[in-house]
């Protein structure tokens, strides 16, 4: 599609920025999640990602949060006194979005929350529903730009008709693109508008004391149930005339075509991997060819695939 990991991580933190400052949260720390969020994940996607965990199942399988943090932890190898990036609890804490307690046993004290059914940090929190609003909004603004979506279909989401018949109300004399822009950054907005609302009410209600206080809590980041249910409906949209395209599906499956087979060179061709992937000798061939082909982008996996499948 037209975003990138690159562009989306940007925008997650530009949007994870204005939520922690009106909040009054750590900006920086909010920040600094968001650009670490998807650096694990492979090229294409969620369908690079199922394709290299098949390849890896019988290897400990793959998992782009556990990658994200892997990338900061070990290879990021840049430094004389220590390995990785020597992020804080915090940062590394937040980029872990999802883990399952069997993994989680084995990250230490990182992994902590997810064994003890905690909560992270309240910049995490807002990262989470930040990666939610930057994804949804974009993955309509490229369906649209794509030709896969049009002002029809997109008039069935409630919010996007409401806020879109107010703008050609307002702007007669526009283009498409113009009137998509403003809709879907309107649309942003109102939704950027509840979380901080609704999260700033649940923070007065709870009254938190400290960090450790707010672990024990239930989740403070949230929108209001009305916003909740006009978000699972653009997610359900999404999936049904977006994800679920017949050239989204083509692509889907020649991206997990294109991740296995550069698995599978790798398998018989180890030593095309570039020294600096090879920095812990207690990881096997399988984990290093991981590491390699999740930290490609699409054009680069492509152009790989095309040099060796000539």
């Amino acid at each position: 599609m037209f975003r990138s990991r690159l562009t989306h991580s940007l925008e997650v933190a530009q949007i994870a920025r204005s939520v922690a400052r009106t909040l009054e949260c750590h900006e920086d720390l909010a920040e600094a999640i968001a650009l670490a969020h998807d650096l694990g994940h492979t090229p294409f996607g969620h369908a690079g990602q199922d394709a290299l965990n098949e390849c890896m199942k019988n290897f400990g399988g793959f998992e782009h949060n556990l990658q994200s943090l892997r990338v900061v932890d070990v290879l990021e190898n840049r430094y004389a006194g220590f390995r990785g990036l020597n992020l804080t609890f915090e940062v590394r804490e937040g980029i872990l979005k999802h883990c399952s307690k069997k993994n989680a046993r084995l990250l230490g004290e990182v992994g902590l929350r997810f064994i003890a059914g905690n909560q992270p940090s309240l910049e995490a929190q807002i990262v989470n529903y930040t990666d939610e609003i930057a994804y949804i909004h974009h993955d309509l603004d490229d369906g649209f730009r794509s030709g896969i979506l049009n002002f029809k279909n997109l008039c069935d989401l409630d919010l996007f008709n409401e806020i879109y018949q107010n703008v050609i109300h307002m702007h007669t004399s526009v283009t498409e693109e113009q009137i998509l822009n403003e809709t879907i950054r309107r649309m942003m907005n109102v939704m950027i508008k509840n979380l901080c609302d609704e999260t700033h009410k649940k923070i007065k209600q709870f009254n938190p004391q400290s960090p450790d206080e707010l672990r024990q809590m239930p989740p403070l980041v949230d929108f209001s149930p009305l916003m909740a249910r006009l978000m699972m409906q653009i997610k359900k949209f999404s999936r049904d005339f977006l994800y679920q395209h017949p050239r989204i599906q083509a692509m889907s499956n020649d991206a997990k075509k294109t991740t296995t087979a550069l698995f599978n060179f790798f398998l018989k061709n180890y030593d095309s991997i570039p020294v600096s992937f090879k920095v812990d000798e207690q990881d096997t061939r399988e984990r290093v060819i991981a590491d390699y082909v999740a930290g490609m982008t699409d054009r680069y996996a492509n152009n790989y695939f095309n040099s060796t499948n000539p």
